[in-house]
C-alpha cells in the first residue's frame, strides 16, 4: 500500500515530535489520528501553532490503561502506531519516578498488547532515547549496552526490551528508533535548550533577567527535531523491523550551545548566565556520543542540522514569534 491511503495514530501528538509527525504524515497523504489522556480537555497547543488542529483526528487514549489502549485500536484501525507518549523530561524523572516508569513502560507494554490482541498487520514504532546508553567513551550504535542513570532512562530501557520481545515472540513488526536529543521550538521551556533560546531572546530585548543553569561541562548530540521524526516514518517502511540509532554523530558540551545561543543577538553569555549547582541532576550523563551509521546506511537517512543550525533556527522563530 502506498502512504497515500494509510492510516496512522499517534500516541503523544501534542508533543514536539507528535507535532511534526502529523504534519510529516498529512504531506504524505495519510489520515492522521492524534491521541491524548483526555482529548476534550488537552489545548493541543503546537497543532494549533503549527495549523494542523482540524486535519488531525483527535482521540482519548490512556496508554496506562491497557483496556483504553485496545479500544483506541479498535476505533482507529491504524496501519502504523507511534508510541511518543509518556513523561518525557530527564530532569522530572528524578521527582516523578513511578510516574515516568508507568508512562513509558507500561505504557509500551499495553500498546504491543493491544497490538498483539487485534490480530492486524499493524507496524509499531516506539520512542527510545540515548540516554539508555548513559555515558558513552566511544559512540553508541545499536549493539553498545545500556546503561541508564535516570528513571526517565530506565523506564525508556525496559520498554525498548518489551519491543524486542513482542518483534520476536509474537512476529509483531516492532521497532525502537534509539533518538538522542532532539530540539525545536515547539519544545516546552522546561528543556534548556529553549530554556536557553528563550532568555538569550528575552534579554535582547531589554530583560534584566539572569540565567541560571547547571552543569554547562555535560556534552550532548544535538540534532533538529523535524528531521527525526522522518527516521520514525522510513523505520516502518523497512521490510523487517529493526533497531536504529538516531543522531548527527557529534557531540558539543552545553556551554557550546549557551554561547551559540548568546551569539545569535549579539550577547556574550558569561555576562547574563549563572551558574546554579542546585540545578544539578542526582546522576547525569558526562558524555553522551552517537554512532547513527545504521541508519545512514540503511535507511539512507543522515541529519542534515547540526547544533549550531540548530541554535540559529530556534533562535530565528523565537524572535519571529515574539517581533513587536
Amino acid at each position: 500500500m502506498s502512504p497515500r491511503g494509510k492510516t496512522a495514530l499517534i500516541c503523544g501528538v501534542s508533543g514536539q515530535d507528535g507535532t511534526y509527525l502529523a504534519k510529516m504524515l498529512l504531506e504524505r497523504g495519510y489520515k492522521v489520528h492524534g491521541a491524548s489522556r483526555d482529548a476534550q480537555a488537552s489545548s493541543f497547543a503546537n497543532l494549533r501553532r503549527l495549523g494542523l488542529i482540524d486535519s488531525v483526528h483527535l482521540e482519548s487514549l490512556n496508554i496506562t490503561d491497557f483496556r483504553s489502549a485496545l479500544q483506541a485500536l479498535r476505533r482507529v484501525n491504524p496501519d502504523e502506531v507511534y508510541n511518543l507518549a509518556g513523561q518525557s523530561s530527564v530532569a522530572l524523572s528524578f521527582d516523578q519516578p513511578v510516574e515516568t516508569l508507568e508512562s513509558i513502560s507500561v505504557g509500551t507494554l499495553n500498546l504491543l498488547e493491544a497490538i498483539r490482541f487485534t490480530d492486524r498487520p499493524i507496524r509499531f514504532y516506539n520512542a527510545g532515547s540515548g540516554e539508555c546508553f548513559g555515558d558513552t567513551r566511544t559512540p553508541a550504535d545499536e549493539n553498545t549496552a545500556f546503561r541508564p542513570r535516570s528513571p526517565y532512562a530506565v523506564a525508556k530501557a525496559a520498554a525498548h526490551w518489551e519491543v524486542a520481545n513482542y518483534a520476536e515472540a509474537y512476529g509483531l513488526y516492532a521497532c525502537t528508533g534509539i533518538l538522542f536529543n532532539h530540539e525545536s521550538p515547539l519544545r516546552a521551556e522546561r528543556y534548556v535548550t529553549r530554556k536557553i533560546v528563550a532568555a538569550a531572546c528575552r534579554i535582547s530585548r531589554g530583560s534584566d533577567e539572569r540565567l541560571s543553569l547547571g552543569n554547562l561541562d555535560v556534552q550532548r548530540d544535538w540534532g533538529w527535531a523535524p528531521e527525526y521524526v522522518e527516521a520514525m516514518w522510513m523505520m516502518l517502511q523497512q521490510e523487517n523491523p529493526e533497531t536504529y540509532v538516531i543522531a548527527t554523530g557529534h557531540s558539543h558540551r552545553l556551554e557550546e550551545f549557551v554561547e551559540r545561543a548568546f551569539a545569535e543577538v549579539d550577547l556574550q553569555w558569561r555576562d547574563h548566565v549563572d551558574i546554579d549547582e542546585r540545578l544539578y541532576r542526582p546522576a547525569d550523563i558526562t558524555f553522551a556520543s552517537a554512532n547513527p551509521t545504521r541508519a545512514n546506511e540503511r535507511l539512507g537517512w543522515k541529519a542534515k542540522a547540526g547544533m549550531r543550525e540548530v541554535v540559529a533556527m530556534m533562535t530565528a522563530a523565537e524572535l519571529a514569534e515574539n517581533a513587536g
